[in-house]
């Protein structure tokens, strides 16, 4: 089936008939023959530039599971988890290999999951090159000789090119991500967007880990420090989990994707990181700046004629994107696993400007915060908004969890019990009143609090907190490195009424969106939220 000397792969198996073949190409090799093909030019720091088209972001709305016997009683069923039938993904399977027959197609076998134990091996077949140099950033990378013997468990199929006829193939739309776990297949179609690669086989893993493995997937970034211990960090897009965890002093595990296994290691999906490049600098994230050199694709961003990156230009989308193997940081852990974890950070980007910059959370309200998964959007991230709204993504990554949210909550409650691990909430949103108000929490404070938690210099005793009254969180009176007035939200806004008016607006939409959960949480996750209290 392969040769690796001439690099040839039959691909018959998959039903994908007299393609040319090119397989296990260089991030090299790929990145000329973006050039050469004019889907791509190169930036003045020597990364490929790419536009992935209509779609700069995931769609939710098109992305299905198979409803078949693996699944069809184990998937928690609705909105995120579309069902699709099995029929219908055959049928479908069927048009996307025929369409990329006779073409010339990009392979790449490739793994994920560092820890040997839970090893996944994936074949990618691409339509485009720079979709495949994609997948040779994002999975983890075979040697040679475990390309000898390499067997694939899971494939992803993706044709960009390819548009489903919605009534026909039974999709939503034209594009479309699909998974079959009877035939461990990914399909993706009509969408040049590379996350839907990478996001599908983390989607897969959320299921396979804690359905087969006793393993609990998490959508995290985590490091390590000298001492080797590790550190857990959830957020939803844009609350600065890639930069929070990509620190001079600490070794970084991965950005993303991890599971945490019985045996209480934490351990990498991926082999590279996918950063938000919106407003990147030098001097404010100097790690992802300097990962972003030949290897690294820069998706949606403008540049001039010389070649120059406009980061703040988000003319095209406000997902801009860069993706680069994880050796492109200087402060990796080699493998990418880590053991003994001691804090969890769960990072918000309040822009009501209301919840601490740092609490600490019982193991009640760690549950209950991680099912919320709360963020908020700003004015002109979306059409149509145009003042702050509460965001809540279940586990901090619900379009990607197939199970039910509470299912990963008791497995990360029963994780923290057993290694008395510390969990904190950390605003990295506004402080000093809302959006438009207040200013963004500087990066140099939160570093301070997250070092001084990891420190163990945030308080041992009750009286080193303070109960917030709407929120019921723990506040620390005291932190190194950050001036008392920015630890008190209340204080800074230096208006009572409104600040008190906002947070119980705030909290009133934790109550509402938690109301979905409330049949399937236990009474102590259910305490874990805001204390109902007098107006």
């Amino acid at each position: 089936m392969t040769n690796l000397d001439t690099k040839t792969i039959s691909l018959d198996n998959l039903g994908i008939k007299d393609a040319t073949v090119r397989y296990q190409l260089t991030s090299n090799e790929l990145h000329d023959i973006t050039i050469e093909k004019g889907q791509g030019v190169e930036t003045s720091f020597g990364a490929l530039a790419v536009k992935t088209g209509e779609f700069t972001g995931r769609s939710p709305m098109d992305r299905f599971i198979v409803k078949d016997d693996i699944t069809k009683d184990q998937v928690w069923w609705g909105d995120i988890n579309i069902p699709f039938d099995s029929e219908k993904f055959d049928k479908l399977y069927d048009k996307v290999t025929n369409y990329l027959s006779n073409k010339e197609v990009f392979v790449r076998d490739s793994y994920a999951c560092a820890d040997e134990n839970y090893k996944l091996n994936i074949r990618v077949v691409n339509e485009y090159p720079w979709s495949n140099m994609f997948a040779y950033n994002m999975f983890l990378r075979p040697t040679a000789e475990e390309l000898k013997n390499f067997s694939p468990e899971w494939t992803v199929v993706n044709a960009p090119g390819f548009m489903a006829d919605p009534e026909v193939d039974g999709t939503r739309q034209h594009n479309f991500a699909i998974l079959n776990f009877t035939r461990k297949v990914a399909l993706i179609g009509g969408t040049g967007y590379t996350g839907e690669i990478k996001k599908g086989i983390f989607s897969a893993l959320n299921f396979i880990l804690p359905v087969f493995k006793n393993t609990l997937p998490m959508h995290c970034s985590a490091n390590v420090g000298k001492d080797g211990d590790t550190a857990i960090f959830f957020g939803l897009s844009g609350t600065g989990k890639t930069t929070l965890s990509t620190d001079p002093i600490r070794s970084l595990i991965g950005d993303d994707e991890h599971g945490w296994t019985a045996e209480n290691t934490i351990f990498n999906f991926e082999g590279g990181c996918y950063a938000k490049v919106i407003d990147l600098s030098q001097e404010k994230e100097p790690e992802i700046y300097g990962a972003i050199k030949r290897g690294a694709i820069l998706e949606n961003i403008v540049m001039d004629d010389k070649g120059n990156v406009d980061f703040t230009d988000t003319s095209i989308t406000q997902n801009t994107r860069v993706s680069y193997p994880i050796y492109h940081i200087e402060n990796i852990q080699t493998p990418s696993i880590g053991k003994n974890p001691k804090n969890i950070f769960f990072l918000t980007a309040d822009a009501f400007g209301v919840l601490p910059p740092i609490s600490k959370l019982t193991p009640g309200q760690a549950a209950y915060h991680f099912i919320s998964g709360y963020t908020a959007k700003v004015a002109g991230t979306e059409a149509g908004v145009t003042e702050p709204q509460p965001s809540f993504s279940a586990c901090f990554g619900a379009p990607f969890m197939p199970l039910h949210p509470t299912r990963y909550a008791e497995m990360l409650s029963k994780k923290m019990k057993e290694t008395d691990v510390n969990v904190w909430l950390v605003n990295t949103g506004w402080f000093a009143g809302p959006y438009g108000v207040g200013n963004r929490m500087k990066l140099k404070y939160t570093r301070a609090m997250i070092n001084a938690a990891l420190n163990g210099e945030l308080g041992s005793t009750p009286e080193d907190f303070r109960i917030h009254s709407v929120f019921g969180l723990a506040q620390p009176r005291t932190c190194p490195g950050v001036p008392d007035e920015l630890l008190s939200q209340r204080k800074a806004w230096d208006n009572d009424e409104e600040y008190y008016k906002t947070a119980h607006k705030l909290a009133d939409s934790f109550r509402n969106n938690f109301k979905k959960f409330k049949d399937y949480a236990n009474d102590e996750i259910l305490a874990g939220g805001p204390p109902v209290a007098e107006k």
